[in-house]
């Protein structure tokens, strides 16, 4: 039985293919041809679907932050208490790693922004700055009376952290690392 690939599956299917391209090697290295080729399709349909790598990368960034900030809404609606609600968002970015020592999808553009389209990295900041509203929101839960800015900026740092810590654990492609660093935040109170 010949199964018939519909638009909608080509486009998810690209989708999927470009953001394990960009997490494990950046938005200057994605190529719709190895995109197509990784799809089963020619390039043409790629830039059907997705004109070019910057409405490519911009959806996959919108996309990336959307479920993202499902899940990590998802921990608050159930009521998980904050350590278990931080304890989860750190390890997003370790799964990452687990998978082929990836980055976060935002995090590696936020690298190249220089090199990002203004709509990628748009996308990016969006996701940059939800991290840090969600993780400024769950703090000011935590502590109530934490004035905004404390909150924010906690918030910031926490971000700035983990997204660190990731990175420097991806160059050395050692998972201990991260977890080292993670252990290292914990024990001088960044998480309180």
């Amino acid at each position: 039985m010949t199964t018939m690939r519909t638009q909608a599956d080509t486009s998810e299917q690209i989708m999927a293919a470009a953001r394990s391209m960009v997490q494990a090697r950046g938005y200057n290295a994605l190529s719709f041809r190895d995109v197509a080729a990784s799809v089963g399709v020619k390039s043409a349909s790629v830039h059907y679907h997705f004109p070019t790598k910057g409405d490519l990368a911009a959806a996959l960034a919108r996309r990336y932050t959307e479920e993202g900030m499902d899940y990590l809404d998802t921990l608050l609606a159930r009521g998980e208490d904050y350590r278990a609600c931080l304890a989860r968002y750190v390890a997003i970015f370790r799964r990452a790693l687990e998978d082929g020592n990836r980055m976060c999808l935002c995090g590696i553009m936020a690298a190249e922004n220089e090199d990002l389209p203004a709509a990628v990295r748009a996308e990016v900041a969006a996701f940059t700055n939800a991290n840090v509203a969600w993780l400024t929101g769950l703090l000011a839960g935590r502590r109530p009376g934490t004035s905004p800015e404390l909150a924010r900026a906690r918030g910031a740092a926490i971000y700035a952290a983990v997204a660190g810590a990731q990175l420097v654990a991806r160059g050395r492609n050692d998972i201990a690392v991260y977890d080292a660093i993670m252990g290292a935040f914990a024990d001088t109170g960044l998480f309180d």
